[in-house]
């Protein structure tokens, strides 16, 4: 592989798996990305090496220190080692980096570019606040927010060079989709078959949505990855599945419940569907690189501040759509993220608005793969690289602290 000569020689990569597996999934994917695209030496920093083998299941959570795909893999513990900071240092989603590496990193005569990598957001304000600095208080050293983003004032998107081309491929070629099939245990549906996969948190519209698919005129069969929305899948369907079987059936709505896979076998379980829904960033990002219509479960928050998200990417994205296609996928969108706790049916019937958007199910499928398009014109990992190229790093303490006095 030929080294990209604006690439750092090496990154630190820090990584503290609050809640799920979004933060770890786009960690993962970045430093993949930094290590097989562009020849940086990666050391990734994780603090919960169990939800990391979940998405990887070549990690081995009894190591403190391992290899995979190219990527040295350390376990974060609260006792941090002394060790060299790397030219490129980047905290994920505002975690706390160990105090003696950021001592470390101001006793550098050439200081570390630090980055914050921020959560997505679609949300106005984010624009302004790309790639501004903030001083530490105390150390010599500057820390750079960088908001992964939409537009060409942010960050972009994390996009493999050729997952494109790869999902082109798969689309197109009926044995490799076949062959995906098979690897779930599952026959591959007829061609009228309606493809849904639906990985979201708890819902209080899934039963409606659910009487409203095994209702219809069309046969549907719907993929659920094993988590959060399991109890609820088997609630509706008033059993849980035999040992050995994992599908639910009722009317025309067929429910196979599949094994949490790893990050590129999801992407295959999304190109494979008609309509997509998907929950926190890093599945919403891989919706969008699917080119298929998919519904956003947004993580919940109790004041509401979520829902602003929403429509603030909601805005962004359906730039283009006719007025009553919009309006359609907006009501459907906003129904199923709306709190409703506890989890019951919903006053608001999610199966009505389901029919009104899949009506425009052609018009949904187009603009999703040119929003892919554009997409893709907004490289989050080529942006990071450019970025830190064109900062110039402090030359010492001594002139740092010369520097403050005079001020």
């Amino acid at each position: 592989m030929k080294r990209n000569p604006l690439a750092p020689l090496n990154c630190d990569l820090f990584c503290a798996v609050v809640d799920n597996f979004g933060d770890i999934g786009v960690c993962w994917r970045l430093a993949r990305q930094l290590a097989n695209e562009h020849a940086i030496a990666i050391r990734l920093w994780v603090d919960n090496l169990k939800s990391f083998n979940k998405l990887c299941p070549e990690v081995n959570i009894y190591l403190d220190r391992q290899h995979c795909d190219g990527v040295e893999i350390l376990h974060w513990t609260e006792t941090f080692p002394d060790v060299e900071p790397a030219a490129l240092v980047i905290e994920a989603f505002a975690c706390k980096l160990p105090e003696n590496y950021v001592i470390s990193m101001a006793e550098k005569k050439h200081q570390p570019v630090w980055i914050n990598l921020e959560y997505l957001s679609a949300e106005d304000w984010v624009e302004g606040c790309h790639k501004l600095p903030s001083p530490h208080p105390t150390l010599p050293l500057i820390k750079y927010f960088f908001f992964p983003g939409f537009t060409t004032k942010t960050g972009g998107l994390l996009l493999e060079h050729d997952l494109l081309k790869r999902r082109d491929d798969f689309q197109n070629n009926l044995l490799q989709q076949h062959v995906f099939w098979q690897s779930l245990g599952l026959i591959t549906p007829a061609p009228d078959t309606l493809k849904v996969s639906l990985f979201c948190y708890e819902n209080s519209s899934l039963c409606d949505l659910f009487d409203t698919w095994a209702h219809g005129t069309q046969t549907v069969v719907c993929l659920v990855p094993e988590g959060r929305i399991l109890p609820q899948v088997e609630t509706y369907f008033e059993q849980i599945p035999k040992s050995g079987t994992r599908s639910f059936s009722l009317g025309n709505l067929q429910v196979c419940v599949v094994p949490f896979v790893e990050q590129e076998s999801y992407d295959e379980l999304l190109w494979v569907c008609d309509f997509n829904f998907v929950r926190g960033e890093d599945s919403c990002v891989r919706a969008q690189w699917a080119g298929k219509p998919f519904i956003w479960h947004i993580y919940p928050q109790h004041d509401g501040v979520h829902m602003q998200k929403m429509r603030a990417f909601m805005k962004q994205y359906g730039t283009g759509l006719p007025a009553y296609t919009l309006q359609a996928m907006h009501s459907l969108w906003e129904i199923w993220n709306q709190i409703q706790e506890p989890i019951q049916p919903s006053a608001t019937k999610a199966g009505e608005a389901w029919n009104d958007c899949f009506k425009h199910q052609l018009i949904l499928q187009k603009h999703a793969l040119t929003w892919s398009k554009v997409l893709s014109n907004n490289n989050l990992a080529l942006n990071l690289l450019d970025f830190f190229n064109s900062i110039d790093r402090m030359p010492d303490f001594q002139n740092f602290s010369t520097n403050r006095q005079t001020l």
